[in-house]
């Protein structure tokens, strides 16, 4: 399977879910078994992605995350909504099926 980079992912017609997040962060925590369910319960609708702002210090600044977690809807390079802190499943599953082809 090729490896695709961050922006050839966040380039497709299929909304991309991206947890902006920190190995260190309590809510990140909490965040992984809600993004599992969400994942569940959309299925190839959207892909979900974890980005560690640590490792992943260039792609943070240019996102402007201030604070994790950060999570951002993308769709054909284009962040179509954004919101930081714990979000419930149902809330994201919402904002995907609103965004979706």
């Amino acid at each position: 399977m090729e490896t695709k980079t961050f922006s050839e992912i966040i380039n497709g017609s299929k909304p991309v879910l991206v947890d902006f997040s920190a190995e260190w962060c309590g809510p990140c925590k909490m965040m992984a078994p809600i993004l599992k369910q969400l994942k569940e319960s959309v299925g190839d609708d959207a892909t979900i992605l974890k980005v560690d702002v640590d490792n992943n210090s260039s792609l943070a600044r240019a996102y402007s995350i201030s604070g994790v977690p950060t999570l951002l809807l993308f769709r054909e390079g284009k962040v179509l909504w954004r919101q930081s802190g714990v979000v419930a499943a149902s809330h994201l599953k919402s904002i995907i099926e609103k965004y979706k082809i």
